[in-house]
């Protein structure tokens, strides 16, 4: 099971890359020698627009073999079977073992995947606080 994001959340990061892809061909297209600040435009558009595809492709959150796992460039994985407790607190919920610790933010899941997580982690027959 994969938990996207929310519409809203990709959709900045697609508008943010595009416009300064924009902007990066404005600097170059008017200027007659760019300088090295004009390349760095290219390079904070490449990151939107990578960001943007990277969580389109991957979503947030996948449940997957008895694993949870947040997906990104620091995302962490437990074990559902290891969780002792989940705190729900400023919406977010905190999944807790005995070692680890795993956030979800509640505020970019799509209010569709919002259901299917809440049922998941119901399923798990855990202390809720």
């Amino acid at each position: 099971m994969k938990i996207a994001y929310k519409k809203r959340q990709l959709n900045v990061n697609l508008i943010l890359g595009l416009v300064w892809l924009t902007w990066f061909f404005i600097g170059i297209l008017t200027k007659e020698e760019p300088g090295w600040i004009d390349y760095g435009w290219i390079l904070i558009s490449l990151m939107y627009l990578g960001l943007y595809f990277y969580q389109k492709t991957y979503k947030y959150v996948s449940i997957e073999n008895g694993i949870i796992n947040v997906n990104g460039p620091l995302g962490k994985k437990l074990n559902l079977n290891e969780i002792k407790r989940i705190k729900k607190f400023a919406g977010d919920y905190i999944l807790k073992t005995d070692k680890n610790e795993l956030t979800i933010n509640t505020k970019i899941i799509d209010p569709d995947s919002q259901t299917e997580l809440d049922a998941e982690l119901e399923k798990l027959n855990v202390e809720w606080n």
